[in-house]
């Protein structure tokens, strides 16, 4: 089954220096009927505009990925982290009984756009964790590239909960097929250009909920910048 989210659709909200689009309830846009995807709890687009950010605020029992799009963030936190990233580049955290962090963007100019993921953990109270992957777009063009993955997978970012994480910059007209693991259903959320998802026309912004399907054939419409993740029916 593919149910195709068109990003009109979604909540928005524009505090000044923070634009965002809301794929799940988050902040003031409240749905009761989207509250999550599985174990997808959060996805927000955010553009942070220069010289601002989140300034210091807490989190606990949620794993939390933040995707670089454009721009750079700069991160610090409780546990002594500091770094800045780039476009393609990934940051997360498993925040277990709790950890404070800010986000940053510090550039004078240019604005910070990222995907803000929260994924549920399988259980409260894990060990905190924090890492970073700078990623190269050579990685990811015209291929999938596994950012992210259970503790037992094979990503070079594992979190605590039994999830996969795919990105991929496909050039226009080049085709990748997915075949979708038995028992799992999918998030796919098309960050630039268009594309076909199992012959399904999704634009900047749009994302779509992929269950019972048996595999993805993503053909890039316009040169198609995408990310999905993979998880557990329920």
């Amino acid at each position: 089954m593919l149910k195709k989210l068109p990003k009109e659709n979604m909540g928005t909200s524009n505090l000044g220096w923070l634009e965002s689009r809301f794929h799940f309830s988050f902040a003031e846009y409240r749905n009761p009927e989207n509250v999550n995807f599985g174990v997808l709890r959060v996805l927000n687009d955010d553009i942070v505009h220069p010289k601002s950010g989140f300034d210091t605020h807490p989190h606990e029992n949620m794993e939390i990925i933040s995707y670089i799009v454009d721009g750079e963030i700069t991160h610090k936190d409780s546990m002594g982290n500091q770094e800045t990233l780039k476009r393609g580049e990934v940051q997360y955290l498993s925040a277990g009984n709790g950890i404070f962090h800010s986000e940053h963007n510090i550039h004078e100019t240019k604005d910070l756009r990222l995907l803000q993921i929260w994924i549920y953990p399988p259980q409260k109270a894990l060990p905190r964790l924090y890492g970073s992957q700078k990623f190269t777009k050579e990685q990811r063009e015209n291929k999938l590239l596994n950012i992210v993955s259970s503790q037992k997978g094979n990503a070079p970012i594992k979190i605590y909960q039994d999830v996969e994480i795919y990105v991929s910059e496909l050039e226009k007209d080049k085709i990748i097929d997915y075949k979708i693991e038995e028992g799992k259903q999918v998030y796919f959320a098309l960050i630039e250009g268009t594309a076909f998802i199992n012959g399904i026309e999704l634009n900047d912004g749009d994302a779509m909920e992929i269950t019972k399907e048996k595999k993805l054939e993503i053909k890039a419409i316009e040169n198609a910048h995408f990310l999905f993740i993979e998880m557990e029916e329920q």
